[in-house]
């Protein structure tokens, strides 16, 4: 057995301590006909998008559960606020949660800054933390074995942009814009580790402020080291707003952006400006419904609203669902915080059909795949080359 194992189970032992202190007859959340989960998320402001997605990701994965007579014959519901993106109303939100609705474990928390604040809220009261939407590497921390993360890291996902761009695209001159914030330096890190890995370095950075779509300025920085190819680290509307203002300067590098953008919303938002802009994905294709899981997604999703259209980020607001209902699954009828987690690490491996986790001693991430997409004239994707892992 090896000190890193030893120490785990340590780790874990010590968070499910947390839970088990202060358990009562019944876990909190959990009811004779009912579990209730908490989400904060970002549901209004310029990343609704991508609280949306996860929200609808999840709530099929449920309603699939819940119609088939629920897990071990409870229903799951979700109670959720909106956190807008922003650290501190995620703060007073998940405390409501975790506090005053007293849910049985936080789903789906969306983005970088906002988990930086309440991830440690949730690991100090011993509540599951399951499907953070950030790849955000604190996440992964051994210590944190109260959080289940599904998606692969923006350390992972740069890597396959500088792979990609300096292999394929055979790129030379690479520049980043990146959100001024955590989120943002994670993925600037990313890349300057990609890099530095292969004795290049960045040849221009510019940055804007979380929650704006101010970029001029960093069109006008980075349009000077003329790149040929520009990484972007950041959501939607301010990424769109970038891309457009450097086409209508005919500053028109190799564009290339993270799975958090939110990717159907940066494609409607192009416009036809997206055409040729490079996405990574850290989720099957969830238009091929050749995949199994994505087969399953796509029917559940339909049932739960019939106008939605497949997406990465409802696909893995699903993915993340599935894995928690696998998990209440095994953990049985009298489930607690304690036993979702200890179930969760000591199954290991679930195979969802075309996309597979593994959780283990130390390793609290699901998924280590990165996919390469790309957006088409018409606002399509397609994907492009193969997964790393």
């Amino acid at each position: 057995m090896t000190t890193r194992t030893v120490l785990y189970g340590a780790l874990l032992a010590t968070a499910i301590g947390l839970v088990a202190a202060n358990a009562s007859a019944e876990a909190p959340g959990v009811s004779a006909g009912k579990i209730v989960f908490g989400q904060a998320a970002a549901f209004e402001g310029p990343a609704a998008a991508l609280g949306n997605n996860m929200k609808l990701g999840i709530d099929a994965a449920f309603a699939e559960a819940n119609a088939a007579g629920g897990v071990n014959g409870r229903q799951l519901s979700v109670v959720r606020y909106d956190d807008s993106y922003e650290p501190d109303k995620s703060v007073s939100a998940t405390r409501k949660l975790i506090e005053e609705d007293k849910v049985f474990a936080l789903i789906g928390p969306v983005g970088t800054p906002t988990t930086l604040v309440t991830q440690p809220i949730a690991t100090a009261a011993g509540v599951p933390f399951i499907g953070p939407f950030t790849g955000a590497g604190f996440l992964r921390k051994p210590e944190n074995a109260n959080v289940i993360n599904v998606r692969a890291t923006y350390d992972q996902e740069t890597e396959a942009w500088v792979e990609y761009l300096t292999t394929t695209k055979k790129a030379q001159k690479i520049a980043i814009l990146y959100q001024d914030d955590g989120f943002g330096r994670v993925g600037l890190a990313g890349v300057q580790k990609a890099m530095d890995k292969r004795g290049l370095k960045l040849v221009a950075e510019a940055t804007y402020p979380r929650n704006t779509t101010a970029v001029k300025s960093a069109v006008v920085d980075l349009r000077k080291a003329d790149p040929d190819a520009i990484v972007m680290v950041g959501a939607y509307k301010p990424i769109a707003e970038f891309v457009k203002l450097s086409r209508k300067l005919k500053m028109d590098p190799t564009f290339i952006t993270i799975s958090f953008v939110g990717s159907e919303a940066l494609a409607a938002e192009l416009g036809a400006d997206g055409a040729g802009v490079i996405i990574s994905q850290v989720v099957p294709f969830p238009f091929d419904s050749g995949i199994p899981v994505v087969a399953s997604y796509q029917k559940a999703l339909a049932a739960v609203d019939a106008s939605a259209k497949p997406g990465f980020g409802s696909l893995e607001g699903y993915m993340v669902g599935r894995l928690t209902v696998e998990g209440l699954k095994t953990a049985g009828a009298d489930v607690t915080r304690e036993s979702f987690l200890k179930a969760i690490y000591d199954t290991g491996a679930f195979d969802l059909g075309g996309a597979s986790m593994k959780f283990g001693a130390g390793d609290n991430q699901g998924m280590e795949s990165v996919y390469l997409t790309e957006i088409q004239a018409d606002g399509s994707f397609r994907a492009i080359g193969s997964s790393t892992n």
